[in-house]
């Protein structure tokens, strides 16, 4: 899965056990920019420093995969857990969006706002 936002929060790696570590960073997700998500990700083992390079505000793409485990406490109940898994994190270049190629038709020039009748 792929998603695209700005850097709002990373966190310093954690080493969970001597054989595993993680790192944390949280995205701003705005599908609706009127409602941003703010999306927590986890990167782990030797991807941890990917986030090196980089800051927070920077424009980033993340590759991540969706992960789900079921795990059964020591009382017999079964809890379900998600995690957001980011494998590889790419900058945006210039922190900006690349302009469309402007129209080459004519008729996609006009402004028909202003314009009543409709055309069909």
């Amino acid at each position: 899965m792929i998603v695209e936002g700005k850097i709002v929060e990373k966190y310093d790696t954690q080493n969970i056990k001597e054989t595993f570590k993680k790192r944390e960073f949280v995205l701003e997700y705005a599908e609706n920019p009127q409602y941003p998500e703010f999306v927590k990700f986890e990167l782990i083992q030797s991807n941890c420093e990917q986030l090196d390079s980089i800051n927070i505000g920077d424009e980033v793409t993340v590759n991540f995969n969706l992960k789900g485990r079921k795990w059964t406490d020591p009382q017999g109940e079964v809890k379900y857990f998600n995690s957001l898994q980011a494998w590889r994190i790419d900058k945006k270049s210039g922190g900006t969006q690349e302009t469309p190629p402007p129209p080459t038709q004519e008729w996609a020039k006009e402004d028909f706002s202003q314009d009543d009748d409709l055309p069909f």
